[in-house]
C-alpha cells in the first residue's frame, strides 16, 4: 500500500515549486523526524517546520504536514499490522528494534488516532475556508480578520500536534521491551489527548466561523452574478470568468485534445451553456444532440462562430457519476468544465434558482458579449440543429414564423433518403402503431395500391412509447416490405423532435386551444400515437393530412376500388 501511495504522488507537480509532491512530503517527514540538538521542545520544532512550509498557503501547509506524518507513521503501522502472521514483517520488526508486544501501547495509539482525526477535521475546515471565491466576492473586514486569526491558530496547533505525534512514533521505535509498559506511555497518551481536546475546541469555533464566511460569500457572489448578467460588456470574458469560477485559472477542457484551457478560448463567440447531470442525456438524446450540432451540415459554415460548454451539476457526486463524467468529457466534441466538483456552490445555486435548472438538461445561450439570449435552446437545437444559429429567442420566433406543417418539418434530415424524397416532391405516407395485426393489414392494402401503379412511399415511425414490441415490428416490416428507413435509434430521433416542437411552441406562449395548426397536429400525434395513425403528404408542401388507424384503412380501401 505504501508503494502504491508513493507511485500516486511521485510524478505530481506542485505549482510554484521545483519539487514533486512526493519530494516535498519526504523532505517534511525528514524534518519532523530529525533531532535538533538543543531544540527538542515542541514549540521550537514546530517553528522550524513552519520555516520549511513558509511559501505555501495555509491550507496547503496543513495538508503537507498531515501527509508527512502519514508517511512517517505508515511504515510503522504496516509492520505492526502484519507482524503477527507475516514472517517478513517479524524480521523487519527485529531489524528495526521495534517492541514485540504493542498491546500495552493501546492507550497511546488510541489517543494518537483521535488526535489525527481531529487534525483532519480542522484541516477540512481550513480547506473549505481557503476555497471560497475571494477574488469575486470579499468578506466584511471584521469577518475577514476573525477568520484569518482562526486560520493562524488552527494551522499552528495542527502542525504542533503532528510534530508531537511524529516524536512519539520515533520514541515507540526506540523503546526496549521492559520500557513498553511504563508511566511514560500513560504520560504520552495524556499529552496527545490534551492536544486532541484543544484542537476539538478550535475546530468547533472554526467550523462556526467557516459557515458564517460561506454564507456571507454566497450572498455576495449571488448578487455579483445577478449584476454581471445585467450589464453590457465588450466581450463574454467577464461573464464567463465568474460563471465558471473555480480556483483553477484554466477551468475548461477541450474534449478533442484534452488540453486545459481558459475562457479566452471562447472569446467573441456565441456560447451554448449545456447544463445537465453527469450522464447528460439518454443515449438517443445525446446522439441527436451531436447530430444536430457538430454533425449538422450547416455546422461547417459556422465553424468558430459558436461553442458548447458543458457544466455538469450534481448534489452528491458519487463514484459512478464521476466515472460517467470522465468518460463523456473525453468522448464528446465540446468544451466541458474540467472539475465540476469544485464549482463554487454560489454558481450552482444561481444556475438552479435563476436559470431554473431542475435536473432536466438545458442549454442557456450567451451571445458574444455574454448576454443571455435564450433561457433554453435545447428544443430549437433538436428541431433545426445548427441552422438555428445564433440560437436566440428572437431567432426561434423567426424560424416558427417561416415554418409550416409539412413533411419537411416532420422528417427534417433524420434520414438522407427521406430528405431527398421530400425535396423531389414525392408522395409519402408515415404511419405507426404497436399493433402488429393492424400494421400487417395496412401493409397488405398498401401493396395492392402500389402494385396498381400508385407512387407512394411508406415510412414506419413506430409510436411514442418505443417498446421492444416496436423493435420487433421494425424487423417484421423489413421482411414483408423489404424496406425500413428508420432504425430504432432514428425512431427515437423522430419522437424526440416532435416533443421538442410541442415544447418550443408552448414556450412561445401557444396553447392547444389556440389556432396554431402545427401545435394542434403535433399534440394530437403525441397524444394518440400508440393507437395507430397515418400522415400522408407530398414533398415540402402544405398538402398533408393526418388520419386515425380506422380512417387510414378506409381511405386505402376506397382508393383501391377506384384503381
Amino acid at each position: 500500500m505504501d508503494a502504491i501511495a508513493k507511485d500516486d504522488v511521485s510524478d505530481i507537480e506542485v505549482v510554484g515549486s521545483q519539487e514533486t509532491l512526493a519530494q516535498i512530503i519526504d523532505r517534511n517527514k525528514i524534518k519532523m523526524l530529525r533531532k535538533h540538538p538543543g531544540k527538542e521542545n515542541l514549540q521550537t520544532r514546530t517553528m522550524i517546520l513552519f520555516d520549511v512550509l513558509g511559501n505555501y498557503r495555509w491550507d496547503v501547509k496543513m495538508v503537507l504536514t498531515l501527509a508527512a506524518f502519514a508517511a512517517a507513521f505508515g511504515e510503522f503501522c504496516i509492520i505492526r499490522q502484519q507482524c503477527p502472521c507475516n514472517p517478513l514483517a517479524v524480521s523487519v520488526s527485529m531489524l528495526k528494534h521495534l517492541p514485540r508486544n504493542l498491546s500495552t501501547l493501546k492507550p497511546q495509539f488510541k489517543a494518537l488516532s483521535l488526535l489525527v482525526r481531529t487534525a483532519m477535521d480542522v484541516t477540512k475546515c481550513i480547506i473549505k475556508l481557503e476555497g471560497l471565491p475571494f477574488r469575486y466576492a470579499r468578506l466584511d473586514d471584521e469577518t475577514m480578520v476573525i477568520a484569518k486569526s482562526w486560520i493562524y491558530v488552527a494551522t499552528y496547533w495542527v502542525t504542533r500536534s503532528m510534530v508531537a505525534c511524529t516524536s512519539q512514533i520515533k520514541d515507540m521505535k526506540a523503546k526496549k521491551p521492559e520500557q513498553v509498559w511504563s508511566d511514560s506511555t500513560l504520560i504520552a497518551a495524556w499529552e496527545l489527548s490534551s492536544l486532541a481536546y484543544k484542537l476539538s475546541i478550535i475546530c468547533s469555533h472554526l467550523r462556526w466561523q467557516v459557515d458564517l464566511c460561506h454564507q456571507q460569500i454566497e450572498e455576495k457572489m449571488h448578487q455579483k452574478l445577478l449584476k454581471v448578467f445585467q450589464e453590457v460588456y465588450p466581450d463574454n470574458q467577464d461573464v464567463l470568468g465568474i460563471l465558471l469560477a473555480t480556483k483553477d485559472e484554466l477551468p475548461l477542457k477541450n474534449s478533442s485534445t484534452q488540453d486545459k484551457v481558459g475562457v479566452s478560448e471562447v472569446k467573441d463567440k456565441v456560447v451554448l451553456i449545456l447544463v445537465s447531470k453527469a450522464e447528460l442525456l439518454p443515449l438517443e438524446g445525446l446522439l441527436l444532440l451531436l447530430e444536430r450540432t457538430y454533425d449538422h451540415h450547416y455546422h461547417k459554415k459556422l465553424e468558430g462562430s459558436y461553442e458548447i460548454v458543458w457544466i455538469s451539476v450534481s448534489d452528491t457526486w458519487t463514484d459512478s457519476e464521476r466515472d460517467m463524467f470522465d468518460f463523456l468529457s473525453k468522448s464528446l466534441p465540446w468544451y466541458s468544465v474540467r472539475r465540476p466538483l469544485v464549482l463554487y456552490s454560489a454558481v450552482v445555486n444561481y444556475i438552479k434558482q435563476e436559470w431554473g435548472y431542475k435536473n432536466d438538461p438545458l442549454i442557456v445561450v450567451l451571445d458574444s458579449q455574454g448576454m443571455v439570449t435564450n433561457s433554453n435552446a435545447m428544443d430549437m437545437v433538436f428541431i433545426w440543429g445548427a441552422g438555428a444559429y445564433p440560437f436566440s429567442s428572437s431567432k426561434e420566433e423567426q424560424l416558427w414564423d417561416e415554418e409550416n406543417w409539412t413533411l419537411k418539418l416532420l422528417l427534417d434530415e433524420i434520414n438522407p433518403l427521406l430528405t431527398t424524397w421530400v425535396e423531389e416532391g414525392r408522395n409519402i405516407c408515415i404511419y405507426g402503431s404497436d399493433n402488429l395485426d393492424w400494421i400487417r393489414e395496412f401493409n397488405a392494402k398498401f401493396k395492392v395500391i402500389r402494385n396498381a401503379g400508385v407512387q407512394l412511399e411508406m415510412v414506419y415511425a413506430g409510436c411514442k412509447d418505443l417498446s421492444e414490441q416496436v423493435r420487433r415490428m421494425l424487423a417484421v416490416i423489413g421482411e414483408e416490405l423489404h424496406r425500413n428507413l428508420f432504425t430504432f435509434t432514428k425512431l427515437h430521433f423522430f419522437w424526440l423532435r416532435l416533443e421538442s416542437i410541442r415544447r418550443s411552441k408552448v414556450k412561445l406562449g401557444q396553447t392547444i386551444h389556440s389556432d396554431d395548426h402545427i401545435l394542434k397536429e403535433v399534440s394530437a400525434l403525441l397524444d394518440t400515437a400508440n393507437e395507430g395513425w397515418v400522415i400522408i403528404g407530398r414533398g415540402n408542401t402544405a398538402d398533408i393530412a393526418r388520419l386515425s388507424a380506422s380512417e387510414a384503412v378506409k381511405w386505402f380501401e376506397c382508393l383501391s376500388k377506384h384503381l
